[in-house]
């Protein structure tokens, strides 16, 4: 219910509401419903957490080509390094649990984050920034009122990215203890259960499915408003 409410929230579309109703429903009739709680839940926190961090660096990357050019090959890095690898630092100082899968997400799911906030108030319009400069607004007053709406679509985008991710590396993750969806799919690896990793599989895609239908509708709906908003 509550799934559904903030469905209709963030789209205003019938469709997604049943699409995301009914992903639940088959989800809880195959008996999978803790497990995906556990998986939502820390994607939920990974993606905050990602988005805390990623939203101002990306914002003083934007105002700062010092910073940039010694953040981006950083990002570069992390991009590049195989998933598996982030495990590796993160066992070996925190252990296997909960807290040391939390960090390894949010490292792994926090670079396009940082990449197309900066990418997206960078290709903010000269001219709109001019205009702002000549109503005397202040910087934080051009970055409220014009960059940041600007750049909403590439921060959105920046968003829907880093929860896809974030789920991605939620399963690989479950090989260092953390709950979810991952554990029943690593265990079907080992095990050879196909029927138990095919549907854990499905689970994970209809998540996934949920999460990137509802940011993007909500992204095109904030947009909306704040052209409108703006325009008046």
């Amino acid at each position: 219910m509550l799934v559904a409410l903030i469905a209709w929230f963030a789209s205003r579309s019938w469709r997604i509401v049943l699409g995301c109703v009914f992903t639940l429903m088959a989800i809880g009739y195959l008996d999978m419903w803790s497990d995906t709680m556990k998986t939502l839940s820390m994607i939920f926190v990974c993606t905050v957490i990602s988005v805390v961090i990623g939203l101002p660096t990306g914002i003083a990357m934007a105002r700062s080509n010092r910073l940039q050019n010694l953040v981006s090959p950083v990002l570069d890095v992390m991009q590049t390094l195989p998933s598996f690898v982030y495990l590796i630092p993160v066992v070996m100082l925190l252990g296997i649990g909960k807290v040391a899968g939390l960090i390894a997400v949010v490292i792994y799911a926090l670079p396009p984050m940082i990449r197309l906030t900066n990418l997206g108030i960078r290709h903010v319009d000269a001219e709109m920034l001019e205009c702002a400069d000549a109503f005397g607004s202040s910087s934080w007053q051009k970055l409220k009122n014009v960059q940041l709406p600007l750049a909403l679509p590439s921060i959105m985008a920046g968003i829907n990215q880093t929860i896809m991710m974030a789920l991605a590396m939620v399963v690989i993750a479950s090989m260092i203890g953390v709950q979810g969806l991952g554990q029943p799919v690593l265990k079907a690896i080992s095990n050879q259960y196909f029927t138990l990793g095919i549907f854990n599989g499905l689970a994970i895609v209809g998540i996934a499915v949920i999460f990137d239908r509802v940011s993007q509708a909500y992204g095109r709906r904030l947009q909306k408003h704040l052209e409108r908003v703006h325009g008046h």
